[in-house]
């Protein structure tokens, strides 16, 4: 039996993401960002629980990135799509960096992560969230 996991968010990238990217495919200049959309439309997923953050993704989604919230140094949000959805980068104890494109609901997302780092690490939010 494993360890019992709440699951805060489980899914994929924004659809307004894909739609702003397949309405900017008409200029042709923006053809590889309607590509980059549509790949992420098809095999990203997010996957965020109390215990861990897991993307889900690369070709064919074959390649998979677990993060621990105690491995959290700092934690910052972007708006994009007139704030609709959002991006998330993570940085870790190592200096590494998880970016996290076109999230919905990426504000709540962004405290639950802050919050849920704030307590394994024993740090307060505002540190983590600078």
């Amino acid at each position: 039996m494993g360890i019992r996991e709440d699951v805060f968010y489980e899914g994929g990238p924004h659809v307004g993401d894909l739609i702003i990217n397949i309405l900017l495919a008409f200029t042709v200049i923006c053809l590889p960002l309607t590509v980059g959309a549509i790949v992420r439309s098809i095999w990203l997923r997010y996957r965020i629980t109390d215990r861990r953050i897991s993307v889900t993704g690369g070709w064919m989604g074959r390649d998979r990135t677990d993060i621990i919230y105690s491995e959290i140094v700092r934690v910052v949000k972007v708006p994009r799509g007139l704030g609709f959805w959002g991006d998330i980068v993570v940085t870790l104890k190592d200096k590494s960096r998880l970016e996290m494109r076109a999230l919905p609901r990426f504000r709540e997302i962004y405290d639950y992560i802050a919050e849920k780092a704030a307590d394994k690490t024993g740090k307060p939010v505002d540190a983590i969230a600078k």
